[in-house]
């Protein structure tokens, strides 16, 4: 008769006896640990089982991305000099606005969030070219 101690209540084990032998279920398909009792699965559907246990949603945050959805533009990195050449990283943001464009075919303005850049082309070449270019529906918005 063995007996172990560590340090801290959450590791102790206390007077191990002679082991267990293992039990082993041929009808149910599990076999029961000597160590603390825990089945461990032989099947393919315990393991399905348990992983299509429902979980806690993320609670992630809703960030709108800094990238154009009609160029495409997005962060650029970038070195910033300091006058005695010390060169440290830093992101060029894209400009992005949000503006109120007139749509003809629907006739109605829909509202973007879209560069500069991506503003001139559109009142170059017009908005429905540019936004099938890019492959957006505008009549989703």
């Amino acid at each position: 008769m063995a007996t172990m101690a560590t340090q801290g209540p959450w590791l102790r084990i206390a007077s191990v006896s002679q082991p267990k032998p293992v039990t082993k279920s041929t009808e149910l398909g599990f076999l029961t640990s000597q160590l603390s009792g825990v089945r461990i699965s032989h099947s393919y559907s315990d393991v399905i089982n348990r992983t299509a246990l429902p979980s806690a949603p993320s609670l992630q945050p809703i960030v709108a991305r800094r990238i154009c959805p009609f160029t495409g533009k997005k962060a650029n990195r970038a070195n910033k000099v300091s006058f005695s050449n010390h060169k440290t990283k830093k992101l060029q943001f894209v400009n992005l606005q949000y503006k109120k464009v007139w749509w003809e075919a629907g006739k109605r303005f829909v509202k973007l969030r879209l560069s500069t850049k991506a503003l001139k082309t559109i009142e170059k070449n017009g908005i429905d070219a540019v936004a099938k270019k890019a492959g957006i529906d505008l009549r989703k918005k």
